[in-house]
Parts: C-alpha cells; structure tokens; sequence
C-alpha cells in the first residue's frame, strides 16, 4: 500500500512528465513517441472537454461526421458557388434579363472574333487623321457579320485615340442610306456637317457646294477631317451609278476632309460598280467580313451569357445552334434568335407542366404545399435549363417557316426560279436584272433536261414572285431591265428545297 500511494503522489508524476519530455526531444525511436502521442491525447481529452478530432479521425470516421460540420461543408461549398444564383425561368425578372441577354438588337460589352478587321480599320482611320487625308474604304461581307457593329466600336476608339495623342478629334457622320428620301440626300448631310448654319444659294447644288469646298485651300484650315460612315451603301445605288460614284469621288479632291467608310453586303460592289475609280487610282480599300464559323458563333454566344449570374444554356444546346446556324450562313442575328426562341419554348414547357398539376406558385419565404409541388415536378436545376431538344425545337421553327411552306408549293418552274436566284446572289450581290436572272434559269434547265419557258413567261413568273412577297421586281419599260431583289433568306429556300435532288445538288 505505502509503494502504490508513493506512485500516485506528486513527485512521481513530476519525474514520468519528465521523463517524457525528455524522450520527446531526444529523437530517438517511435514507439515510445507514438506512447507519448497516445497518452498525451487521452490526458488532454480528459483534462479539456474541447475537441480536435480531425487529424485523428480514420478515413471511415471521417466519412461518417455529421454534414454538417465544417469540414464537409466545405468540401461541398464550391460546387454551389459556381453559380451565384439558382437560374428560375418562372421568375419574371430573370426571364426578362435573359431574353434581353439574346436579342438581336442589345449590344454586347464587347465584340469578339473581329478583332482583326477591327485593327484593320482603326489603323485605316488613324493614318487618315494623323496626316490630315483625305481616304475611302468599303466594309463588305454576309448579312449578320458583325459589319455594322464593328464600325460603332471603331467610330469610339478612332475619337478616343485622336484625344490621347492631343490630336483634333474628326467630325463623326454616321448615317444608315435606307433612312434616306433621295439617294442625293447624303451630300447634303455632309455639307451640313461642314456649314451647319449656311444653307444653299441658288442653283448650286450640295454636291457641287462640296467639290467647290474641297477645291480650295481654305477647306484645309477652316474645318476639320470629317469620319462618315455610310452603312447599307447599296441603297444608293442609281441606274447610273452616279451618286456612288461622286460620293467617293470627294475623297480625291486635293483638300477633301473625308474619311469615308462605306458598308454594304455586296462583297463584289467595288469591283462591279467603281470602275471608274479604279481608273483614277482611288478605288478604295476593301476589308471583308466573312460568315461567322462554328466555334465563332459559340464563343460570342458564350460571351454574351456571361452577363448573367446563372446558367440558362446547357453547353451541348449552344453547340447545336452554333453548328446548325454556321451550316445555314453564320449569320449571327438568326443564331440570336433561335436561342431566344429556345428561351421561350423552355418557358412555354414550365408554364404548362404548372398549370397541369394545379400550381399557382413555386416562390415563397416558407415551405408550402405549391412550393412542395414545384420541387416534385422540376426536383433539380437540370429541368431548369434550355437544353438541346429545346434548342432542336427552336431550330425546327426557325427554319421551318410559312415561307418555307409558301415555296414548296410553287411549280417546279419557279422553284428553279427562286434556286437560280440563291445561286446567282450567293456571291454577295445584291440584286440584278431579269435578264441577268433568266440566264442563270437557262442554265439550270439546260442541266436538269428541262426545257425552259421563254422570256416573256419568265417575267411573268417573276411578278407572281414578287406578288407573292419572294422577290422585289423594280419599275422599267423593258421587262428585262427590270431589277429584281431577293425578300426572304436564302437558307429558307436551300431548307425548302432540299427534299428534291435537283436543287439540292444545283445549291450545294
């Protein structure tokens, strides 16, 4: 007894401290560390009723911890904060962001994939500013290549960049040559920029006003370089070319101001209809857009959706609509559209899954019954999304419309009609005659075996067309004269006609 009592006592619990420390810092084997380790632990989890059991846990402890602990919620939590928000397409709100998100008509923050275009013409434009000279350049490519949006971005960065170099800042015209009344009109806006106040005196006519003006020496002193941007140039095309021609023409006086930058679909325009300049050294310089590709599409779009704080599009649905709109004409206004149509199918889908099953509402601080329901019929984020048979929809009636069926209707004579006009205007033109056109007809008859309807017949047929809202024919004596313009897309016709060799292989 006295020996037991002399182990419990304080000195002899002094001299096993010690002795273990000293074992601790020796460095010498690990069993009688791994004591130390197991004795301290089981002496500290009496003495301190607070707990660090992480490191000591086994792996299947671990597993078994409550999920609520903090470890495990953080192993959870970055899978969560990828997205900021829970995307609700029956959020008012939310739906409108995302439908404004995709619309052809809101800007971007920014435009990818024309950066060098972009450079091309900024550079075109600073040289002009930097030595006061007068210079043309003409922006062609398809219908939805980012043509006119380009030109915005640049008009900015060329006023930016004259302001940080400590140069005159250029007078900016920008003008859209549909909104005009007369093609004749534009000299008059440029004159105006020069003479705000001044009006015309006499017979003198704007155009003659600016050739006078560009003639003289004052013109370089007293005004400063002019930046005009003339977008769907082709609207001031004449019979005679005449306004073209002297609009570019003001670019080659020897104290002209203009920096002029005309944008037109037409890729061949200053080849068919500037020779004359050609012929004075001043055709201008051509920068072209071409039809946006399938990784191009994808990545704007996915630029675009960056300005939301959630997911909306599953990331196989974009593919589908990039590849399936780059296939048709990488035009990317319709690839806008078909996932804003997506959008709405998606919506149309919730709205009618709630009505079925009685829901009036899926919101709310607490859990009701509605909100119950709402998770049993959209139980995940997955049901959330525009996903790709959304998407396949979307294309379907993008590119299935009632034009589509107005074409497949036709007889088989105007169908050629309407095939020999994609063909004739897929280079970039704009519009042609009808004998022009009927050439083009003839052509494929004489390849399908067919034998073709005469020029007076055709020229009925175009008017048929052109009642029917397919082409524009425009007014001459001479049927053949006559200019006929293309109304609708043509992928709806190549979508229309595909179903019938002959044109498919006539528009491949």
């Amino acid at each position: 007894m006295p020996a037991i009592a002399d182990r419990s006592s304080s000195p002899f619990k002094a001299m096993l401290a010690a002795k273990s420390c000293e074992l601790a810092g020796s460095g010498g084997c690990c069993t009688p560390q791994k004591r130390r380790l197991r004795s301290d632990t089981a002496l500290a989890a009496k003495e301190s009723p607070v707990s660090t059991p992480m490191k000591l846990k086994s792996p299947r402890r671990r597993l078994d911890s409550s999920p609520s602990s903090p470890a495990n919620r953080i192993k959870k939590d970055p899978s969560e904060k990828t997205l900021k928000k829970c995307w609700n397409p029956r959020d008012v709100e939310q739906m409108r962001a995302v439908k404004e998100a995709v619309h052809v008509s809101t800007a971007p923050s920014t435009v990818v994939c024309r950066e060098d275009e972009q450079k091309r013409v900024l550079d075109f434009c600073k040289a002009c500013v930097q030595q006061e000279k007068a210079g043309s350049l003409y922006v062609c490519g398809c219908p939805g290549t980012g043509k006119s949006l380009s030109m915005e971005l640049v008009k900015q960065q060329v006023i930016d960049w004259a302001k940080m170099e400590g140069l005159q800042s250029p007078e900016v015209l920008a003008m859209n040559c549909t909104s005009l009344a007369n093609t004749s009109v534009i000299f008059s806006k440029i004159l105006g920029m020069h003479q705000p106040k001044k009006k015309s005196i006499g017979s003198t006519s704007p155009l003659q006003h600016l050739q006078n003006l560009y003639s003289n020496k004052q013109a370089e002193s007293s005004s400063k370089m002019m930046l005009i941007i003339a977008d769907e140039l082709d609207y001031l095309i004449t019979r005679d070319r005449a306004v073209l021609h002297d609009l570019f023409m003001l670019t080659t006086f020897p104290f002209s101001r203009c920096i002029l930058i005309g944008i037109a679909n037409s890729i061949d325009l200053a080849d068919r209809f500037l020779p004359r300049l050609q012929s004075l050294n001043c055709k201008p310089m051509v920068v072209t857009f071409r039809a946006y590709s399938k990784d191009q599409i994808l990545s704007i779009l996915q630029e675009r959706l960056l300005v939301l704080p959630y997911i909306v599009f599953h990331q196989q649905a974009l593919e589908l609509c990039a590849r399936k709109v780059a296939a048709a004409s990488g035009d990317m206004r319709k690839a806008l559209s078909v996932c804003r149509s997506a959008v709405e199918i998606l919506e149309a889908e919730l709205r009618e899954s709630a009505s079925n099953t009685g829901l009036t509402s899926a919101e709310g601080d607490f859990v009701s019954p509605q909100t119950a329901l709402a998770h049993e019929v959209f139980p995940s984020q997955e049901n959330n999304t525009v996903r790709i048979d959304h998407m396949a929809l979307a294309l379907s009636k993008t590119f299935r419309s009632p034009i589509v069926d107005t074409i497949q209707s036709l007889p088989q004579h105007q169908q050629i009609i309407l095939c020999s006009a994609v063909k004739y205007f897929r280079g970039g033109k704009k519009d042609t005659t009808v004998g022009e056109l009927n050439k083009s007809y003839i052509d494929i008859c004489k390849s399908a075996l067919i034998p073709p309807v005469g020029i007076l017949e055709f020229s009925s047929m175009c008017r048929v067309l052109n009642d029917q809202g397919l082409f524009k024919l425009g007014q001459s004596r001479d049927d053949k004269f006559k200019r006929v313009t293309l109304k609708v897309d043509g992928a709806d016709i190549s979508f229309a006609l595909q179903g019938v060799r002959l044109f498919r292989n006539c528009l491949q």
